[in-house]
């Protein structure tokens, strides 16, 4: 059957530059054919009816029902987010158009989107964090949807209005709750306003040194300084003592400085051996919020230079470095985790389970109401996560939301058997949820292991370079969300994960052993070549 499909009409505004590169995409047979009548490039003033015609391709695959929908979505991201995208839209009949760096231009999400475009070079300020760029190649294409993935431009504000601005749907949150939300000291006040639990603190940021002494001493120590527009644990420290306070702070202020561009901290009492718990909400346009259960994230927590457990560095995706020294890849057991230089890894999320073998039934329900409050008193829109700090006594305290779906996100989805996208992009569509909260039912335990190139013995630098082989996880319950495959060049210019892995099954103490086994499969080692491969890659 053939799909006939009238697009509107294209008018590329005036940031467009003839620099962009446009095509088909040909590759993957999943894909399927299309024949363009007048799908010429337009620049400033100019505009087309353009008829676009979606042949069914003769294999399975791609947008088999485009005649079902007629949306387009652009994908503004890249790596195995855009996969994830491009894939969830098309078992909706939903056809994708992929974005992509000159690096990217063999990348997966590349090969099975229906039409790319490339919007500028490698660097990611020269290309995925370009908005007229992105917003051009929407355009053009006559996408009537934009999915921002994690990162890059997702939680961009100022993007969201852009897009409206264009009349294109932006897939996640209104912009005000990004601005609430993204500032981490009106997050907190705002969690004051609505009743959800927060970590004693300063009230607002800290506006000098001499405020800052007074207050830590009153707080009492230790204490966390934390920077307002902070990630990935930048702009952080803690302060044991009060020799030390004035010289962190100055740290953290730098960092944040030189991060993201505004050295705006606070202050929180620091809550001693806290489990870090997050809460996956989803809520539509007609103020029905609900919740997804919990993540887990405290079962990578550091220990003195230990890590507990160590399923990380590579997975079993084994780096060759420069001088020869082969990293290893997953073991059963703590080792450091530090360099010869005594440089620890990133504060960054690389296991994660769920639920949370901490918490009991009426505790999940206590935090679940509470991040369904902290959506509901923003307004929210679409998924998003609500990440809550839990004590040794069973007190949990409001840390920060993220506006955005998340990388872990399909350690929820392997419980509760919901496709977040899907959902996601239904509620920007306009439609109601289609569940309600008894409707939730959590099922099993899930644990997420992240796959990163990175060359542990060296500072976990990233450590980019040519997958001469690849042998995804598999079996019973498993899922491996990627965008690699052999012979592809892991780029320099990016994140360094690779892929996530996922096991679902039943809460016993085999579980853990049985996931690092499937991690474990025996691989290839081969010595280092100029080329700097990745080789033997079992993830």
């Amino acid at each position: 059957m053939d799909a006939f499909l009238v697009c509107k009409s294209v008018t590329v505004p005036s940031t467009t530059k003839p620099s962009l590169w446009m095509n088909q995409t040909k590759g993957f047979s999943s894909a399927p054919s299309n024949l363009a009548i007048g799908s010429r490039v337009n620049f400033p003033g100019q505009s087309v009816q353009v008829l676009k015609i979606n042949r069914k391709a003769r294999k399975c695959g791609g947008a088999l029902a485009a005649t079902c929908r007629s949306e387009k979505i652009l994908v503004a991201n890249r790596g195995e987010i855009a996969v994830r995208v491009i894939r969830t839209a098309h078992e909706m009949g939903i056809p994708c158009v992929a974005v992509y760096s000159t690096i990217d231009k063999d990348a997966l999400h590349v090969k099975i989107a229906d039409e790319s475009v490339c919007i500028g070079e490698a660097p990611s300020n020269q290309s995925y964090l370009v908005i007229p760029n992105v917003l051009s190649a929407a355009v053009s294409r006559g996408c009537s949807m934009l999915h921002p993935g994690y990162g890059f431009l997702a939680e961009n504000a100022v993007f969201v209005e852009m897009c409206r601005e264009h009349g294109i749907n932006f897939i996640g949150p209104n912009p005000d709750s990004i601005r609430v939300m993204g500032d981490k000291s009106t997050a907190r006040e705002t969690m004051k306003k609505a009743g959800v639990p927060t970590v004693p603190g300063s009230d607002g940021l800290l506006q000098s040194t001499d405020e800052a002494i007074k207050l830590a001493h009153e707080i009492g120590f230790p204490v966390m300084i934390k920077a307002t527009a902070g990630g990935g644990g930048r702009g952080m420290r803690l302060a044991k003592e009060p020799d030390e306070f004035v010289k962190l702070l100055q740290q953290a202020k730098s960092e944040a400085a030189a991060a993201f561009g505004n050295d705006g901290v606070y202050l929180e009492k620091y809550v001693k051996n806290p489990r870090h718990i997050e809460f996956q909400v989803l809520a539509d346009k007609y103020g029905n919020v609900i919740h997804f259960g919990e993540r887990d994230c405290s079962i990578q927590q550091f220990t003195g230079d230990i890590i507990f457990p160590p399923i990380f560095l590579l997975g079993n995706l084994v780096f060759v470095p420069d001088d020869n020294i082969v990293c290893p890849g997953c073991m059963p057991y703590p080792v450091p985790c530090r360099d010869s230089k005594g440089v620890s890894r990133r504060n960054q999320k690389l296991l994660e389970e769920a639920p949370s073998p901490a918490l009991t039934p009426e505790l999940r329900k206590a935090m679940g109401d509470a991040a369904v409050a902290a959506a509901a008193s923003i307004g929210y829109i679409g998924v998003g996560t609500v990440e809550f700090l839990l004590d040794e006594r069973g007190s949990f305290y409001f840390m920060e939301m993220n506006t955005r779906i998340q990388v872990e996100h399909p350690v929820t989805e392997m419980i509760s058997s919901v496709d977040l996208i899907e959902e996601q992009i239904r509620v920007a569509m306009g439609e109601k949820l289609r569940y309600k909260q008894e409707d939730i039912v959590l099922s099993g335990h899930s644990i997420e292991c992240r796959i990163n190139a990175e060359d542990a013995f060296k500072g976990f630098r990233p450590g980019p370079g040519k997958i001469t082989s690849y042998l995804p996880a598999g079996g019973p319950f498993v899922r491996m969300d990627s965008h690699v495959y052999p012979g592809y060049v892991v780029p320099p210019s990016y994140d360094s994960l690779l892929g996530k892995d996922f096991k679902n099954g039943k809460v016993d103490t085999a579980f853990i052993p049985k996931h690092e086994q499937e991690l474990a499969e025996p691989q290839k080692i081969v010595p280092a070549t100029p080329a700097k491969e990745l080789t033997g890659a079992t993830a």
